[in-house]
């Protein structure tokens, strides 16, 4: 009589199946993942282009002692220069600033999806009701008055998301600044506190260009 022994070169056929629908799911997947960092590569999406196209100064006051009041409606373009690629915009804030100072608190925009080559419009307003100042800043809006024009920035601070077909990309940072040249149509100074600008407000035509970056 002879005795056969299992020494361990036969393996299950289950196994061998499982091991092998295992194999084929992860290069399915890598498969997949390549296709798509390939044509991201050749997509290279471009980064949005935001133009500020108009500001209307409803209070701009500086009272003693450097307590900065502003009211002010913005007028913010954003296209879209990709021809294959969508842009999700996540939780916007846009606020102004005067020399690197925050001078009032930051407006949410709503969460929007922008198709290629489109265009969105926002018109926010952004509030600041007596927001203390250094007192050189101060000072410098004080020597920009006289000159004759104001430069306040409008930022942007938010999200973006890539979209390519069914594709959507991770969460990246964006960054955008807006120099606003506001000044020569109205006493914006004014020490004693009181409003020098109406409750119609006076609005500037600028369509300028905003620094992005993403």
């Amino acid at each position: 009589m002879s005795t056969k022994y299992d020494c361990g070169h036969h393996e299950n056929p289950r196994k061998k199946l499982y091991r092998r629908l295992l194999a084929f799911s992860l290069g399915l997947i890598l498969l997949i993942l390549l296709i798509i960092l390939i044509t991201w590569l050749i997509l290279r999406p471009t980064k949005p282009h935001f133009t500020l196209q108009d500001v209307t100064v409803y209070a701009f006051n500086l009272s003693s002692p450097n307590l900065l009041t502003t009211t002010l409606q913005i007028t913010l373009t954003t296209h879209n220069p990709n021809g294959k690629v969508g842009i999700y915009y996540d939780k916007l804030h846009v606020y102004a600033s005067y020399h690197s100072q925050q001078i009032t608190l930051p407006t949410l925009l709503p969460d929007t999806y922008q198709q290629q080559k489109d265009d969105t419009v926002w018109s926010p307003f952004v509030y600041g009701i007596a927001v203390p100042i250094p007192p050189y800043v101060a000072v410098n809006m004080n020597q920009d008055q006289s000159v004759g024009t104001v430069v306040v920035n409008v930022r942007v601070d938010g999200r973006v998301r890539w979209r390519v077909g069914t594709f959507v990309s991770r969460n990246y940072h964006l960054n955008v600044n807006c120099p606003a040249y506001i000044g020569r149509k109205l006493n914006i100074i004014n020490n004693n506190g009181l409003d020098q600008v109406g409750t119609a407000g006076v609005k500037y035509q600028l369509v300028m260009d905003c620094h992005v970056d993403v």
